[in-house]
């Protein structure tokens, strides 16, 4: 169900690489991989930056800076953006890092309130 959001979301964009929504639990509701992207296990992925984003989040709040709804971590090899949609649940979407990142944003804010609706 949320398989066909995230293949849209990641075949879309030139340079997407993979979707995933994660619980904030570090278990994986549903993801997609475009072919070819091996190497790249999106699930160990999603689930270590569960905890990462928890801590984020955690921070952001002892601050008093509000919530957080997007984070985003780029590496040599991937940037992954980070679209938090609720208390519970977050969407993650990698790219790599020759892609369009304002456009992955975009795809991304697309896709959120569709996985969102149906959550």
């Amino acid at each position: 169900m949320f398989r066909d959001t995230l293949q849209r979301m990641v075949d879309r964009l030139e340079g997407g690489v993979a979707g995933i929504l994660m619980g904030f639990d570090g278990i994986a509701v549903d993801y997609y991989s475009r072919e070819g992207q091996e190497g790249i296990d999106i699930q160990t992925v999603g689930m270590e930056l569960a905890h990462a984003v928890t801590q984020m989040r955690k921070a952001v709040e002892r601050l008093d800076l509000g919530e957080a709804a997007e984070i985003t971590m780029r590496t040599d090899r991937l940037v992954v953006l980070i679209y938090v949609l609720s208390k519970e649940y977050f969407v993650a979407f990698a790219v790599r890092p020759d892609a369009s990142f304002g456009k992955a944003r975009y795809v991304m804010r697309l896709a959120a309130p569709q996985i969102r609706a149906e959550l």
